[in-house]
């Protein structure tokens, strides 16, 4: 009877073994398979963009499960349409964007601020009579004919004291250079100061900066990265997960900046070449710009998304009332 027990007993406890390799290999199977995602940037690679390569590349994404798709877009405006029509699962957009699509009933919503700040500053050559906004009067002004810019530039130079009537918009297209640098008009809206202007100064154009958040413009974030309403409310581990990923790919780069660029070196886009004086001075400007001091990174003030969406309005940017705190979440 008791060797009957014990061979019983024997049976039970390799059965028992058996089972638990049997999970702990599942486990490690489910583990081991990662979740595809695929996200589209808002430009050609460049140094705003350091901390999704040194993410992918120190393999912060795959720890957290992640195999990330990063894309380039055809047309600046591809991510948020692509992102709205559930075909991408997230990409780089910009605040002001934001709100004018959910102005427009398009379902997207921001999941983190990445350039807490306007990058799109009034550029005006160094040594010219421009010196604050109000010195626009019967000046011409270049700009990629964008009604964000329109208002940007009217409301600094109302601020300041001067008559916005009394300025000229010119259409440049994205010509935004050349504009400036061939003398074609007095100042330039559109253009970033860790872009435009470092490639105006490196020209021999050197350009003074005027921050639209000085000059009765709110503070809005530049940057913010998007998905739309369904893809947040269906996975938001996944969002969770790649906030994770991201947040310790841009505290490796602030802790190892010129590691950092060299990640991003190997990942430029052929067909848009980068130099790396250019984006070493770039992502100087950026990361105090993308720090969110005593929040976690990517964190988003309710009272930013309210400032903006009601500026927005009252310059007709945006024709509907929108409710702002719809258009963000944190995670």
């Amino acid at each position: 009877m008791k060797k009957s027990l014990l061979i019983i007993a024997t049976l039970m406890l390799l059965l028992l073994s058996a089972c638990g390799k049997e999970s702990t290999e599942k486990t490690s199977n489910e583990k081991g398979k990662l979740q595809k995602v695929s996200l589209m940037l808002d430009w050609y690679p460049n140094a705003v963009h350091s901390f999704l390569f040194v993410a992918e590349e120190k393999g912060y994404f795959k720890d957290q499960g992640l195999d990330v798709d990063i894309q380039m877009p055809a047309d600046t405006n591809d991510p948020l349409k692509l992102v709205a029509a559930n075909q991408i699962d997230m990409a780089m957009s910009y605040q002001p964007q934001v709100l004018v699509a959910r102005g427009e009933d398009i379902p997207v919503q921001s999941f983190a601020a990445i350039v807490r700040h306007p990058l799109n500053q009034l550029m005006v050559p160094t040594d010219g009579p421009v010196k604050s906004p109000k010195d626009l009067q019967g000046k011409t002004i270049g700009y990629p004919s964008i009604p964000l810019d329109e208002a940007i530039v009217k409301t600094m130079v109302k601020a300041d004291g001067g008559d916005a009537e009394k300025i000229k918009m010119v259409d440049v297209g994205w010509d935004l250079i050349p504009s400036m640098a061939m003398k074609k008009n007095d100042a330039l809206i559109g253009g970033y100061i860790n872009h435009e202007k470092l490639l105006l100064d490196k020209e021999g154009h050197p350009m003074r900066t005027l921050n639209p958040a000085d000059y009765g413009v709110p503070d809005y974030y530049e940057l913010v990265m998007v998905a739309s309403e369904k893809g947040l409310k269906e996975k938001p581990e996944v969002f969770k997960k790649f906030m994770a990923a991201m947040t310790k790919g841009q505290k490796y780069v602030q802790e190892h900046p010129e590691d950092g660029l060299s990640v991003l070196m190997n990942h430029e886009d052929k067909t848009s070449p980068l130099e790396k004086d250019v984006e070493t001075k770039s992502l100087e400007i950026l990361l105090p710009l993308m720090d969110a001091k005593e929040k976690s990174f990517g964190y988003q003030d309710p009272q930013t998304w309210d400032k903006t969406a009601q500026w927005l309005k009252a310059n007709k940017v945006i024709k509907e009332n929108i409710k702002a705190e719809d258009a963000f979440v944190n995670f």
